[in-house]
């Protein structure tokens, strides 16, 4: 399994909000706009540094910060620096009802958001996601989507999974025994069980899981995925065993 890593964007060494956001004020001042600069600044920034150059731009200038850079910016790059801007479970909520509404899904939207996030972070994602289009997150997944592969989704949507810290060591050689049954030892492929065990334990646990699995079925658990199920299904599977990682 992969080594798990998180965001490559982490706090700016040396932030000073004020100085940023008086940056981009002189960026989009008079005529014509610096884009560069704009670039720069917000995409070196965390989400959290960014979050405060709003505040300090409004505070300084008594402007909003998003409705300046709408005004300067278009295209592909306004789409890209609105979104960045974006607190990170307001953009997590905008992304999943992109996905979702329309002609068509969005699997793998579904699956990098959905297999990556912790169960607080679901929770706070389900909240923002009803406040913004009166809907329950859950309610939209079912009516899009659809099997085995709806059902790992609806799984995550609990926000139960087990704490990251939390290894069940009793359980360890049980999971790897119930999985390889699943798969490599049955005719046929006990989806459910895959599910119920990759959807709902921590991922400290599974990583004792899936070397167990190793030492029994002289497979790594990618290998067995690979065989035992397929399409949307398989790429969920992957994903959450391996947070922050998109298969």
């Amino acid at each position: 399994m992969a080594k798990p890593t998180r965001g490559t964007i982490k706090d700016f060494n040396g932030f000073n909000a004020n100085n940023d956001a008086e940056a981009l004020r002189k960026a989009m001042k008079g005529l014509g706009t610096d884009e560069d600069t704009i670039m720069k600044i917000l995409t070196a920034r965390s989400n959290a540094q960014r979050q405060q150059i709003g505040g300090s731009f409004k505070t300084l200038f008594g402007r909003d910060l998003v409705d300046d850079l709408k005004s300067e910016l278009t295209g592909k790059l306004e789409k890209v620096i609105v979104a960045l801007m974006m607190p990170a479970n307001l953009y997590d909520a905008y992304e999943l009802r992109h996905a979702i509404k329309g002609a068509g899904t969005d699997e793998n939207v579904l699956i990098e958001i959905l297999a990556s996030r912790t169960p607080a972070e679901i929770n706070h994602i389900k909240k923002v996601y009803k406040e913004e289009n009166g809907l329950e997150l859950e309610d939209s997944i079912t009516g899009d989507t659809s099997g085995f592969f709806q059902r790992m989704l609806v799984v995550l949507v609990q926000a139960n999974r087990d704490p990251d810290s939390k290894v069940n060591d009793a359980l360890v050689d049980q999971d790897a025994q119930d999985l390889f049954k699943a798969g490599e030892l049955k005719w046929g492929t006990d989806e459910e069980k895959f599910i119920t065990i990759l959807g709902t334990r921590s991922i400290a646990h599974l990583r004792k899981v899936f070397d167990k699995y190793m030492t029994i079925s002289g497979y790594q658990i990618e290998e067995s995925l690979g065989r035992e199920t397929s399409g949307n299904l398989q790429k969920i599977l992957l994903a959450v065993g391996s947070p922050r990682i998109f298969i």
